[in-house]
């Protein structure tokens, strides 16, 4: 969720999903946040980000949300998970929500749902962060030295 991004979130997404394979490319949606404005409900606008955020799921695609209370994955983990996508060949679609988090909806519609850190990150970081995560696996898989 969310657009116009500062540069640096644009520059650090980009530096890592600029590395990733063909095969493993990175589609970046960028979907605009609800209406959190001057009397503006921030429970409507999370139910609002959940509309946009399943409506740009490709259709078949396995649905990952980003949730604090989710599955505490690490960089071994996502390596094994990323194995299994790319012998099951459909798209993921990793959900990032905005400043509330994520409706009920996009946590229903999950396969999966994992928890990056039990801090609280906000969700401009995450995209750097998955990005970056997505490249160290992918590295761990092929037996880059980046990882170690």
């Amino acid at each position: 969720m969310g657009q116009k991004m500062p540069r640096w979130v644009a520059e650090g997404y980009q530096e890592y999903a600029g590395r990733m394979p063909r095969e493993l490319r990175l589609d970046l949606r960028e979907l605009a946040s609800g209406d959190r404005g001057k009397g503006g409900n921030p429970a409507r606008a999370r139910e609002v980000e959940g509309q946009r955020l399943l409506q740009a799921v490709p259709k078949g695609a396995r649905v990952i949300a980003l949730d604090g209370g989710g599955r505490r994955i690490d960089t071994e983990a996502l390596a094994g998970a990323m194995r299994e996508w790319l012998q099951d060949g459909r798209d993921v679609a990793l959900l990032i929500g905005g400043p509330d988090g994520l409706d009920d909806a996009c946590l229903k519609a999950a396969d999966q749902r994992w928890s990056l850190s039990p801090l609280t990150l906000p969700h401009m970081l995450v995209r750097v962060l998955v990005a970056e995560q997505l490249y160290r696996a992918w590295t761990l898989i092929t037996g880059h030295p980046y990882h170690r």
